[in-house]
């Protein structure tokens, strides 16, 4: 199976294993990317959600913020948003399957190395593939949350479109640019509405 398919089936499964009671208050459904031990060669993706309940709860903890930062900042979001439900990708211990799956594919790629191989590749060559692992995780991504806008599964897990927000724990400044690509316009027009890119093409 390849390594793609084997992340739209897992995405799917972790859709279905939201909490029933928390659907109709839930307002999106979160992707963040991460990679175990910081290590490129290790990316995975930790799906989740957030809920108007727990938006207003984070505005109400903080007076001084903007309603904005509480409901779409990452950085306010609830174990549910940020650890998620399940997490996929290359992660051993969690999605072993995967783990085997992006490594074979790696390697036929010829990006994987082994820790024995430093000896043999230089810095420079480490930090390439690294970066060529990372892009095609984060590409990969975008692309799992437009397909499961276009097959339906997100309106049918949660009843209705909702939108996917994106956010690279290494790359925050990407968090806009992966949630455009990935989303139906209309769904993200809230949330692209801070965008740095967009305000200064105003």
């Amino acid at each position: 199976m390849p390594f793609r398919q084997h992340m739209g089936q897992m995405a799917a499964r972790t859709l279905a294993e939201f909490p029933e009671e928390l659907i109709s208050d839930i307002y999106a459904v979160t992707f963040r990317i991460d990679s175990v031990d910081q290590d490129p060669r290790f990316p995975y993706l930790a799906i989740g959600y957030n809920t108007e309940a727990e938006a207003a709860r984070a505005n109400a903890e903080t007076a001084d913020t903007e309603p904005w930062e509480s409901r779409w900042n990452y950085a306010y979001f609830p174990p549910s948003g940020l650890e998620g439900v399940r997490v996929i990708g290359h992660d051993p211990a969690h999605d072993p399957v995967g783990s085997d799956l992006h490594r074979q594919e790696a390697v036929t790629q010829g990006l994987w190395y082994e820790e024995e191989d430093e000896d043999c590749l230089s810095e420079q060559e480490q930090d390439e593939r690294g970066e060529a692992l990372a892009e095609q995780f984060r590409e990969l991504c975008v692309d799992l949350a437009r397909r499961l806008h276009e097959d339906g599964t997100l309106v049918g897990v949660l009843g209705r479109p909702l939108p996917v927000i994106l956010y690279d724990m290494f790359d925050p400044d990407e968090m806009f640019a992966m949630t455009r690509a990935a989303n139906p316009p209309d769904l993200v027009t809230e949330f692209l509405s801070e965008d740095p890119q967009a305000q200064s093409q105003v």
